[in-house]
């Protein structure tokens, strides 16, 4: 399959434009279906191209159509991911007359009336966390009665994240009459449940389950809590690659790592759930366009947004889901590049990590610490 084969002009202008050259897996499979008009339940892990995969067919439907009124619905776990998506849907529409709005929480009333206005005048892709989206709907003024299209995207996580309600109730308002797509990291039994659901006779995809990259080198280290600050330090210290991301599990954490980094003078910065919504994106800006070099984040960060070239993952913490360790790491090696992805592994970590390794279907190299006073004793 080629992107030629399926699309009109003025899309195909804006991804060469963004330099889109050929299909995904993913893509390749997922848009023949969706231009079909078939529903979708499709696996794919991080980084495999996904958000174009829904993205495209749809906004050529919509070129097709000349529709002018509200035509899909895409719901997503985080205000990241809403972003993410909205800001790959500008580039790929850059040449046609689509239009469409972000709607996530955290911002202000002048942000909320924006919401509003678009909602009511007929924005033709809104790409929404449930619960902002939910505000809306309760006040009376959406509605969703041309919706052709629902794409629920990262489903799992809003599932985790406890959004179940939140979507039955989303889904109500939405006609009967529409396709639906459904994307998903991992396929646990209550997503199959939720599927069944909403879905009519679904085609089912599935990209890469569970494994990361293989363009990642995994390693971990076993190291004592108390020494994970140093030696996170140590080997960050003179490194030149250009991105680096550090998972730790705790706000609190996150702001420790950020303030030890930058007494050693590293161009370091966390996000976390204190910063405000620009803050945030302020942050993520300077890491998409190489003027930060090191991001430490929590989880939020570990799905949905889509940073290419990523050198170097680290791990501060082993994740509590060992579904999750695909997540982080694959935020290296995306796009047929490389990687390193390294894990701290403390004393209290080992049965999680043992869990990681078997869902991988590999043991994960273990490294000697670099100092030889940092040695685990026993």
């Amino acid at each position: 399959m080629t992107f030629n084969e399926h699309f009109e002009p003025e899309l195909l202008e804006g991804l060469s434009s963004m330099g889109f050259e050929k299909p995904t897996p993913i893509q390749q499979k997922a848009i023949p279906l969706v231009l079909e008009g078939k529903d979708l339940i499709a696996c794919a892990q991080t980084g495999t191209g996904k958000t174009a995969a829904f993205l495209l067919p749809i906004i050529n439907k919509i070129i097709r159509d000349h529709t002018e009124t509200i035509n899909t619905v895409i719901v997503v776990p985080t205000r990241e991911l809403a972003i993410q998506i909205d800001e790959a849907l500008q580039g790929f529409s850059y040449f046609t007359p689509i239009n469409s709005i972000a709607i996530y929480g955290g911002t202000n009333g002048t942000t909320y009336e924006q919401e509003k206005k678009a909602l009511t005048h007929g924005a033709n892709i809104v790409i929404a966390t449930p619960g902002r989206l939910i505000a809306h709907l309760n006040q009376g003024y959406v509605k969703f009665h041309t919706v052709k299209h629902l794409v629920l995207d990262e489903a799992d996580r809003m599932l985790d994240m406890g959004f179940s309600d939140d979507l039955n109730k989303i889904i109500s308002f939405l006609p009967k009459n529409r396709q639906t797509l459904m994307f998903s990291a991992t396929m646990p039994p209550k997503i199959r449940t939720l599927a069944n659901k909403i879905l009519k006779e679904p085609a089912e995809i599935n990209i890469a389950v569970s494994k990361p990259a293989e363009g990642v080198i995994q390693a971990a280290y076993l190291v004592p809590n108390e020494k994970k600050v140093e030696l996170i330090k140590n080997l960050l210290r003179g490194k030149k690659l250009k991105s680096i991301i550090i998972f730790a599990s705790t706000k609190s954490k996150v702001k420790q790592l950020e303030k030890e980094l930058r007494k050693l003078r590293m161009n370091a910065s966390a996000i976390h759930s204190d910063l405000s919504q620009e803050e945030r994106n302020e942050v993520l800006r300077n890491f998409r366009s190489r003027k930060l070099q090191i991001l430490v984040a929590t989880d939020i960060l570990s799905r949905g947004i889509d940073i290419d070239s990523i050198g170097l993952v680290i791990n501060f913490d082993v994740p509590s889901d060992a579904e999750d360790y695909i997540h982080r790491v694959g935020r290296t090696a995306r796009a047929e590049s490389t990687g390193v992805a390294l894990t701290f592994v403390g004393p209290s970590d080992r049965r999680k990590f043992k869990n990681i390794e078997q869902l991988i279907g590999n043991e994960i190299k273990k490294l000697q610490l670099p100092q030889a006073e940092m040695v685990q004793k026993g």
